[in-house]
């Protein structure tokens, strides 16, 4: 055994309890345009800058526009607790996700809850 097995097992069980801690409310419900279905999306991460304040845990609803292709083309954060904290991640990794071709314009809501 080398001595930074001790070190790759802990930076391992580090990720994979950030990729298990972070949960996410995966069912987009639309709300107009009718049946949008989510293609692919990005997780967020826990941000930095919360777990150095001490924040452990939070939610952020967040209204989404798509585009006729699927794309994300607007996040709007409706509401989140604690304010701001996690609004930014969530602005990033929604904006990465796609959806199922349909109309232009289409509105989805989705909640992203966060857990350290």
């Amino acid at each position: 055994m080398t001595g930074n097995c001790p070190e790759k097992f802990a930076i391992a069980a580090r990720a994979a309890l950030v990729a298990f801690a972070i949960g996410l409310v995966t069912s987009a419900s639309a709300q107009s345009g009718g049946d949008a279905k989510i293609v692919s999306r990005v997780d967020p991460g826990f941000p930095r800058e919360a777990a150095q304040a001490g924040v452990d845990a939070g939610m952020v609803k967040a209204r989404m526009t798509l585009d006729a292709g699927g794309g994300v083309t607007k996040v709007d954060i409706v509401d989140s607790k604690p304010a701001r904290v996690f609004d930014r991640a969530v602005v990033r990794a929604l904006s990465g996700w796609r959806f199922n071709n349909g109309a232009g314009g289409r509105v989805v809501e989705t909640e992203v809850e966060f857990k350290r």
